[in-house]
């Protein structure tokens, strides 16, 4: 099911509906396919047409974290929560901070302190 709406969506870009939800969608697809790369793409995409959408900031760092990027994904994690506490989705922020605090911790033990 997934490749079919991969595949739908894929069609849409470029065209007059193209934009960050329609990356963003892409990106959750390839998210939920195990394609963490070309998520991560999609999502870096989202983020570039509409720097404020705390949600694909969020999705952002699990691909990355999926991905075995961790330094990213704690990037993309600081700047979703900059975002979201701009805008005031407080939740989006809270869940952001979990997950940094994780990667900062894997970083730390990885580096050996």
């Amino acid at each position: 099911m997934t490749t079919t709406i991969i595949a739908s969506l894929e069609k849409l870009l470029d065209g007059p509906r193209d934009g960050a939800l329609l990356r963003y969608s892409l990106g959750n697809e390839y998210l939920k396919a195990g394609d963490f790369a070309r998520a991560a793409s999609r999502l870096r995409e989202a983020v570039e047409r509409d720097t404020g959408y705390s949600a694909a900031w969020k999705l952002l760092g699990r691909a990355l974290s999926e991905s075995a990027q961790p330094a990213e994904a704690l990037a993309a994690y600081e700047q979703g929560i900059a975002v979201a506490e701009a805008r005031g989705d407080i939740q989006a922020a809270k869940e952001m901070r979990v997950f940094a605090r994780r990667l900062q911790r894997q970083l730390q033990a990885a580096d050996g302190g």
